[in-house]
């Protein structure tokens, strides 16, 4: 069972948070909540909101910390108590673990959701979808992962995995849109840049989290560099969230006044973004988000085994 998540979030913009002694109280768009002050060990701050003087000092009073977030989830700035060497605790947990066997477990979860997404593109494609031997190849790949032994095994193998799969999603997606594989920046097709737009606003949520979990988000285990961990976690989580979402939009509204292509890149319409951000904000699931992390915490802390939702 996913222990209680010791944090809250509170998105968006003019939520009012006050407190009482032992509460925590916001209002936000005419709804009221209220949550007990000592359950809240991290209070997280994203987007633009009005937070009392008094409730700063009671979250200190309660050991809790603070953090600040702009509307994307950049993290801006902590308030922490005075004293509380929480963050390296857990980072110190985190440069500890055995990074070899949490590395299959997310890569093999990241496998799985890509394996149940390709059976859902096959539901909407008329023709075969997979070439001879391609879902072998994908099953023997989990398997094979349970034994690599090394991290640049599990990277190759990951990154196998990942270019069969988006090679397969373009199989579905119309040829208009000239959508091949995944690629990095600049991107120079309309669902690249859906995927890049959905990706990042995952990104931002999960940062949230990690930040309020007090783990180091540049420690990872299959990525390295900036907001590695952060990119670990959501891999897993993509398929569901986003690919199937974007896949959708490509298959059925999408059309040339959805964006412009330039000579470097693709740039998606305001009205596209603005309809993706409503859509992303439906699919993105914070508790799955939530637990993702809280999973990882508590193999960390060796309090649960490391349990990858996808």
């Amino acid at each position: 069972m996913t222990k209680k998540i010791p944090w809250l979030a509170v998105y968006g913009f003019g939520a009012h948070i006050k407190s009482t002694q032992d509460k925590l109280i916001i209002l936000q768009k005419g709804r009221l909540e209220e949550f007990p002050l000592q359950e809240i060990k991290h209070l997280l701050i994203v987007g633009g909101h009005t937070l009392s003087s008094t409730t700063v000092a009671h979250l200190a009073k309660n050991g809790s910390y603070i953090s600040f977030f702009d509307p994307d989830g950049s993290p801006v700035g902590s308030i922490r108590p005075q004293g509380d060497c929480t963050d390296r605790d857990i980072q110190r947990l985190q440069e500890e673990l055995p990074r070899q066997r949490y590395a299959i477990k997310l890569a093999q979860a990241t496998l799985r959701s890509r394996l149940v997404a390709i059976g859902k593109f096959q539901t909407l494609c008329d023709s075969d979808l997979l070439y001879a031997g391609e879902l072998d190849i994908l099953h023997n790949a989990l398997d094979e992962l349970e034994y690599l032994v090394k991290m640049d095994e599990i990277r190759r193998l990951s990154n196998l995995t990942t270019k069969m799969y988006y090679e397969i999603m373009a199989r579905i997606i119309p040829d208009r849109f000239n959508f091949k594989q995944r690629t990095i920046r600049p991107l120079g097709d309309p669902v690249n840049a859906m995927l890049s737009f959905g990706y990042s606003m995952l990104y931002g949520n999960c940062m949230v989290a990690v930040i309020g979990s007090h783990l180091d988000p540049d420690s990872g285990l299959l990525y390295d560099g900036q907001g590695a961990l952060v990119q670990d976690l959501i891999d897993p989580l993509k398929t569901g969230m986003i690919d199937l979402v974007v896949c959708q939009i490509a298959r059925t509204c999408l059309t040339v006044k959805d964006y412009e292509l330039t000579p470097t890149r693709c740039i998606l319409s305001d009205m596209l973004v603005k309809e993706l951000i409503g859509t992303f904000k439906s699919t993105i699931d914070n508790s799955k988000i939530d637990n993702q992390v809280n999973n990882y915490v508590n193999a960390l802390q060796k309090t649960d085994n490391f349990t990858v939702l996808y």
